[in-house]
C-alpha cells in the first residue's frame, strides 16, 4: 500500500529526525537518493549535461548537493539560480567544488540538457509558479525533467494545480508520498514516481492511501469448501427503465462478477437481463418483496422512481446509490439509516450534491470527496481519472491507482456500481468494497484496452473474470 502524508505531518517527522542527526545529514540522504535517480534516468553520467533549476528552499539544496555528486562522476552540471541571494549556500559551494557552475545563459543550457532537475519550489509551495520560473518550466518541457519531492507549482496536500506547474517525466519524493502526488490533476504532472526512504517515523494513520495488488487480493472474497450461494451473499440491483434498459444489464453484469453468490434484479428490464444473464433472479418489485439480500445497488438508468428509492433506503442492509439515485438526495435521509450507505457520483453529480460548480469539484477532488462523505454521512466513491474514496468518519481517504481514460465511456459506471455492490454483499465494508471495486474495474479496462480499442462498458465487464482471477491467484 502506498501511504501519503500531509505536509504538516512530514515536516513534523523531519524535525524529529533532524534533532537526532548531525547537521545537514538529512539533506545528504535526500541528495544521495536524488543523484541515484538522476543517474538511472540518464543511463550514463559521465559526459551528460544536467541543468538544475534551483529555488530558495530545501528542494534547491537537495538539487545542488545531488548535482555535486553527479559532477564528481563526470557530468556537466549547470545551476540556474532563481533567487541567487537565497540559494542554499552549502549546496552551492559543494556544486562549485565538484566542478559544477552557475548558468550564465539558462535558456541555452536548458536547450542542450540531457536532464533538467526541478528544485524550484518545495512541498510547502502554494499556487502556480511565478513568471520567471514558469518561463523556465516551459523551456524545460522539451527535455527530460525530474522533479525534486514534487513538481513545482502543484499542491502537495490536495493535488490542486492553480496556475503554471512543472510537468515532470519522473518525480523523486523523500520520506513519504504526499497526497497531491497521487491525486488528479497534480498526478498528471508527476510522471514516474519514486520514493526515497530517508528514515522518517510517520503516524500510523495516513492522509491518503493507494491499495496495491496484494492489498486488493487480501480483500477479495474466495468461496470456502462449504460455501453456498446464500452464504456468499446476495446482492439486489434496482436499475434500468423503459428509456435506459441497458443500464440494468450492465449493472447486473458487474454484480455477477463481484463475488456474491447470487444477484436479484428488480425493475422493468427483467427480460433484457434474463436474455443476457439467465442466472439472475428477477422480480417485478417492489424491492422489499423480492427476497432477502445482503446489499442493494440502486440508481443506474432508474429515472425518477421515488418509491423504489424509499423502499431500498428503508432497508437494514448496506446500500450503494449511483446515477439517477443521486438526484435530489436528502442528507438527513441517509444519516437516519441504520446500515451504511455508499455513494458513487462522478464530478457532475458530486457538484450537484454539494451545490457547487463542476470545475470546483474537478480542481479540488480530495476536498470534494471528504466534504460529501461528511455532509451525507456516507462513504463516497468520487469517480474520475483518479477515483477517490472517503468514509463519513474521516480518516484515511483512498485513491485508486488503476484508473484509465478508457473508462470514460457510457455505461462503465453502471458496471462499477454492480461490482462494488456485489462486494458489499459479500461482507466487505463500504470503504473496502469501493476500493477493491474501483481497482478491479480499472484493471479490467486496462486489460481489455490491450485487445480492444475503443473500449465499451461491455468490454470492461467481460474482462472482469480474468482480472479477478489474476488478483486472487
Amino acid at each position: 500500500m502506498r501511504t501519503a502524508y500531509s505536509v504538516e505531518k512530514v515536516r513534523a517527522a523531519e524535525r524529529d529526525l533532524m534533532a537526532r542527526l548531525p547537521d545537514g545529514a538529512l539533506m545528504q540522504r535526500a541528495a544521495a537518493g536524488l543523484a541515484v535517480a538522476c543517474a538511472d534516468l540518464l543511463g550514463r553520467v559521465y559526459g551528460a549535461r544536467v541543468v538544475l533549476l534551483v529555488g530558495s528552499g530545501d528542494n534547491g539544496g537537495d538539487a545542488l548537493y545531488a548535482g555535486a555528486r553527479l559532477a564528481r562522476r563526470g557530468a556537466g552540471v549547470r545551476a540556474v539560480l532563481l533567487s541567487p541571494e537565497r540559494a542554499h549556500q552549502g549546496g552551492l559551494a559543494a556544486l562549485r567544488a565538484a566542478g559544477g557552475r552557475v548558468s550564465a545563459d539558462p535558456r541555452a543550457d536548458i536547450g542542450r540538457a540531457d536532464l533538467v532537475v526541478d528544485g524550484i519550489v518545495g512541498i510547502g509551495g502554494k499556487g502556480g509558479l511565478r513568471p520567471e520560473a514558469a518561463e523556465l518550466a516551459e523551456a524545460a518541457r522539451a527535455r527530460t525533467v525530474l522533479a525534486v519531492d514534487l513538481p513545482s507549482g502543484v499542491n502537495a496536500d490536495t493535488g490542486e494545480v492553480d496556475g503554471t506547474a512543472v510537468r515532470a517525466d519522473a518525480t523523486v519524493t523523500f520520506g513519504a508520498y504526499k497526497p497531491g502526488l497521487l491525486i488528479d490533476p497534480a498526478r498528471e504532472y508527476v510522471g514516474a514516481l519514486r520514493l526515497v526512504d530517508i528514515g522518517l517515523e510517520l503516524p500510523d494513520e495516513a492522509d491518503v492511501a493507494a491499495l496495491q495488488h496484494a492489498d486488493v487480493a487480501a480483500l477479495l472474497p474466495v468461496p470456502a469448501a462449504d460455501s453456498d450461494k446464500y452464504r456468499r451473499g446476495v446482492v439486489g440491483v434496482v436499475a434500468g427503465s423503459a428509456r435506459y434498459p441497458g443500464a440494468a444489464v450492465l449493472a447486473v453484469s458487474g454484480a455477477l462478477r463481484g463475488g456474491a453468490g447470487a444477484v436479484r434484479y428488480v425493475g422493468p428490464g427483467g427480460d433484457a437481463v434474463i436474455a443476457a444473464h439467465p442466472e439472475t433472479l428477477v422480480h417485478a418489485g417492489p424491492p422489499s418483496k423480492a427476497g432477502r439480500v445482503q446489499a442493494w445497488v440502486i440508481g443506474p438508468g432508474l429515472g425518477d422512481n421515488e418509491a423504489a428509492m424509499a423502499d431500498v433506503l428503508a432497508s437494514d442492509v448496506p446500500v450503494l446509490v449511483d446515477a439517477d439515485g443521486l438526484h435530489n438526495l436528502d442528507p438527513a435521509r441517509l444519516r437516519a439509516r441504520t446500515a451504511p450507505t455508499l455513494l458513487t457520483p462522478h464530478a457532475g453529480e458530486a457538484a450537484a450534491l454539494l451545490g457547487a460548480a463542476r470545475e470546483e469539484v474537478e480542481s479540488a477532488r480530495l476536498h470534494a470527496v471528504r466534504e460529501l462523505a461528511s455532509r451525507y454521512g456516507a462513504t463516497v466513491l468520487l469517480k474520475g481519472s483518479s477515483t477517490l474514496i472517503a468514509g463519513p468518519e474521516g480518516g484515511t481517504a483512498r485513491v485508486n491507482p488503476t484508473g484509465t481514460g478508457w473508462l470514460a465511456t457510457a455505461g462503465s459506471g453502471d458496471v462499477l456500481s454492480g461490482l462494488a455492490g456485489s462486494l458489499l454483499a459479500t461482507g466487505l465494508t463500504p470503504l473496502d468494497a469501493a476500493s477493491a471495486g474501483a481497482y478491479l474495474h480499472g484493471l479490467a479496462a486496462r486489460q481489455a484496452a490491450a485487445d480492444t480499442v475503443p473500449l465499451t462498458a461491455c468490454d470492461v465487464a467481460a474482462a472482469l473474470p480474468g482480472t479477478w482471477l489474476s488478483v486472487t491467484t
